[in-house]
């Protein structure tokens, strides 16, 4: 397939964010999707299996994910979150892009248990005023229960959440749950635009 260090993007701030989008399309489809027969977390059985993880910690996947959700995010946002460990990479990636952009937005980690010792905190990274625009982050999106809880802890911190921007959507439920509880969503990819991709590749690699 791909060779993603010879077919990096200019990282330029003047680079075309829609060529950034197609590389990081095709990164995920060579470092993150396998097809098969996979057990997921869940118990359920699986077709597929995605993982984020080795494209928002690749060098040019995550400059590419930093622009891209910058891009995305409303003007008055005061910082990016999402829950450990899926969204850590992210959330740096905006924060250090936002700055080369002249555009500082602070990154908060949110744990998935309070730290057992000195301040006993749940998010990790600067304080906020109370009510600061925060906008939450998340690798894959399932059912949606995971940036959830960043969405609880972070309301529970006194600041203001109302949207969640994912990487990719697995198309599982996610959208409509965030919908139902009155949070705007977005995504960059489904997971069917990232299916035919693959098999996109997958043909021209056997031609």
């Amino acid at each position: 397939m791909i060779d993603p260090l010879q077919t990096t993007p200019d990282s330029n701030a003047s680079t075309d964010l829609t060529q950034q989008r197609q590389f990081l399309l095709d990164l995920f489809c060579q470092q993150a999707y396998k097809e098969g027969d996979f057990v997921l977390s869940s118990g359920q059985r699986s077709s597929y299996y995605i993982n984020g993880k080795p494209v928002t910690l690749h060098p040019q996947g995550a400059l590419a994910i930093g622009r891209l959700l910058l891009s995305l995010l409303p003007c008055d946002t005061e910082a990016v979150a999402g829950l450990t460990l899926g969204a850590d990479p992210i959330v740096s990636a905006v924060s250090v892009v936002s700055a080369l952009e002249n555009r500082p937005i602070p990154a908060l980690i949110i744990r998935k248990e309070a730290k057992g010792h000195g301040t006993m905190a749940y998010i990790e990274g600067p304080t906020l005023p109370d009510g600061a625009k925060v906008v939450v982050l998340e690798d894959v999106v399932t059912t949606g229960q995971s940036a959830m809880k960043a969405v609880e802890r972070l309301r529970q911190a006194g600041y203001g959440v109302e949207q969640v921007i994912a990487v990719v959507d697995r198309q599982q439920g996610g959208a409509e749950f965030y919908e139902s509880v009155g949070l705007k969503f977005q995504t960059l990819f489904s997971i069917t635009e990232i299916q035919q991709r693959w098999a996109q590749l997958k043909t021209q690699n056997h031609d």
